[in-house]
C-alpha cells in the first residue's frame, strides 16, 4: 500500500510540461476551488518543495494596480498546501494552523511562490501532534521577493 497522497500520484503521472502542469492545476482547483482566483500552475512539486506560478490579472489587483496582498497569502496557501500533500504521507494527516507574513515590496508581475522545507520530517517517529513552519518564497518577475510567508500547519497521525 502507498503512503502517497492521491494528489502527489496524480502529480507524478502527468508529463512533466506544460500541459501537464496545466492539467494538475486544473485538478487542483476543482478541489480547492478558493484557489482559482490566483489561477495557479504547479511548475514544481516533490516531497519538500512545491513551486507555484501565477500571472498578474485584473482580479487580483488592489487599489493601485498591484497583485494584492491577500491574493499573495493565497498564492502561499497554494505553494504549502500542494508541499504538504507531496510530503506528508497518507498515514498521517495535516492542516493549516496559522500563518505569518511580511509584505516585502510592491508586487507589480506575476508571480512565482517557492514553498521548500529545509529537512522532510521522518513520519515514521511522530505519533503524536506537532507543529512544522513551511516557508514560503514570493518572487516577482525581475527575481525580487516581494512576499515572505510561514505557514505553520499541525501534523497528527491518522
Amino acid at each position: 500500500m502507498t503512503k502517497e497522497t492521491a494528489a502527489y500520484r496524480g502529480w507524478k503521472k502527468l508529463p512533466d510540461n506544460r500541459l501537464g502542469h496545466a492539467l494538475f492545476s486544473l485538478g487542483m482547483v476543482a478541489r480547492v476551488p478558493y484557489f482559482g482566483t490566483v489561477l495557479p500552475t504547479v511548475i514544481r512539486l516533490e516531497p519538500g518543495y512545491c513551486e507555484v506560478v501565477a500571472p498578474k490579472w485584473f482580479g487580483i489587483h488592489n487599489h493601485i494596480g498591484t497583485f494584492h496582498a491577500i491574493a499573495a497569502c493565497n498564492l502561499a496557501e497554494v505553494a504549502m498546501g500542494m508541499l504538504s500533500e507531496a510530503t506528508v504521507p497518507t498515514t498521517h494527516r495535516w492542516i493549516p494552523k496559522g500563518m505569518s507574513v511580511r509584505y516585502l515590496a510592491k508586487a507589480q508581475s506575476g508571480l512565482r511562490a517557492t514553498a521548500a522545507l529545509p529537512e522532510v520530517p521522518d513520519f515514521a517517529t511522530l505519533t503524536e501532534g506537532r507543529e512544522l513552519v513551511v516557508p514560503v518564497e514570493i518572487h516577482d518577475r525581475s527575481g525580487a521577493e516581494v512576499v515572505h510567508a510561514d505557514i505553520t500547519i499541525w501534523i497528527t497521525p491518522k
